[in-house]
């Protein structure tokens, strides 16, 4: 009788169990590489020339649901329509494939998605600067389907101080902290990762409904300011909240901190945005690459910040953000969304049990979702909606 290896006791776990991934760029990538054309990027084809995420890919990966980030860039000064844009092609890519990809607003939605045997798809919008300091805005993008949104992206907003801007208001201004009242009131769940320390702390601080990050490690294990200090991991539990692990080398392994800030000021000499993935963009990245050799991380790097996140917040506040199409660069044997069986075979092998790994890919996620959708019921019994602007509460 031969006995199974950790990679096929992963890959029936995930049959059970599979990863519900707190973040995913597609729409973004679909955005820069064909303008939403869907004939051009048709994920029900092979798709690895061009993106880390093709259906078949998904399936492969053990994804059972997908947040798609509707991020779009903080110094558009477009942001809203351009977030709309965003959300829509989510929603074109849902009634384009529906026998793989189900729409989802909530933990039942999840639920039932994964009963099915299809990917349950929501949305969360990436930074503060998608409402341009509006409720009403945060109210519509919420009606819309969007369920968590991130406070800030890599720039400040005028209520919020991001992890890599200089300091604007010292956390969460006033109409930053009736931001998150607005968004526990909602249902919709506050983002914290790319958030200054600061303002993950007024968050905790603020909210009744648990929080999330939806693509943060580790910083005692990886010290960039993008990770979440230990702190914070340990304030999860009475929160109810979770930190869902990212893959991107340059926040999860310290030489690859060092070698991505030489790359980043190569790209800006060069005339582009640091984090543009365009074909030209990447020739640059690849230049790069080859005069500095890249720092390579791997699996094992990314089950190190697991192993110490689940010592310092506990299992039940863990999960999975890998941030695909939304980097140019993936550990080794997290190439792309079919990775994830290989992450969890390294768990496996490191001790962790079966029930434990459940909670880490699917159990965490729909309950902190669940949670969110409680709180804000009993908030709209008793809380009418905020009309507060950021004039009359920051001045």
């Amino acid at each position: 009788m031969t006995a199974v290896g950790p990679l096929e006791t992963a890959r029936e776990l995930l049959r059970e169990f599979p990863v519900v991934d707190g973040h995913n760029d597609l729409p973004w990538a679909l955005r820069e590489q064909v303008r939403y054309d869907l004939d051009a990027r048709d994920i029900a084809t092979d798709q690895s020339a061009h993106l880390h995420t093709d259906l078949a890919r998904l399936r492969a990966g053990g994804v059972g649901a997908q947040y798609w980030s509707v991020y779009v860039r903080s110094d558009l000064p477009d942001a809203v329509p351009a977030t709309l844009e965003q959300i829509d092609c989510v929603r074109q890519l849902i009634a384009r494939y529906p026998q793989t990809l189900a729409p989802a607003l909530s933990a039942d939605d999840m639920e039932a998605a994964r009963s099915q045997g299809r990917i349950a798809s929501l949305m969360g919008a990436e930074g503060g600067h998608s409402i341009a300091n509006s409720l009403a805005t945060l109210r519509a993008l919420y009606a819309l389907g969007v369920r968590y949104m991130t406070l800030t992206h890599n720039d400040n907003v005028d209520w919020a101080d991001s992890a890599t801007d200089e300091p604007g208001v010292g956390g969460l201004s006033a109409f930053g902290r009736e931001v998150v009242r607005e968004m526990n009131r909602e249902g919709m769940l506050v983002d914290l990762s790319h958030v200054a320390a600061t303002t993950m702390r007024d968050a905790l601080d603020t909210s009744e409904a648990p929080v999330i990050f939806s693509h943060s490690s580790s910083r005692a294990v990886c010290d960039h300011p993008r990770n979440v200090p230990d702190d914070v991991l340990e304030r999860l539990p009475s929160n109810g909240g979770m930190a869902m692990v990212t893959f991107v080398p340059k926040f999860v392994l310290q030489a690859a901190v060092d070698w991505t800030a030489a790359a980043d000021e190569n790209m800006r000499e060069h005339g582009f945005h640091h984090l543009a993935t365009t074909p030209e963009a990447m020739k640059v990245h690849r230049a790069f690459e080859e005069r500095i050799p890249r720092p390579v991380a791997t699996v094992s790097t990314v089950a190190d910040h697991l192993d110490h996140m689940r010592e310092v917040a506990g299992v039940d506040h863990i999960g999975i953000g890998g941030d695909y199409d939304g980097t140019a660069f993936t550990p080794d044997g997290l190439s792309d969304v079919s990775g994830y069986p290989n992450l969890i075979a390294e768990l496996l092998d490191r001790g962790w049990s079966k029930p434990d790994l459940a909670k880490l890919t699917w159990q965490n996620a729909v309950r902190v979702l669940g949670a969110a959708e409680d709180v804000a019921r009993g908030l709209q019994a008793t809380r009418a909606p905020s009309n507060a602007t950021i004039e009359s509460l920051d001045g």
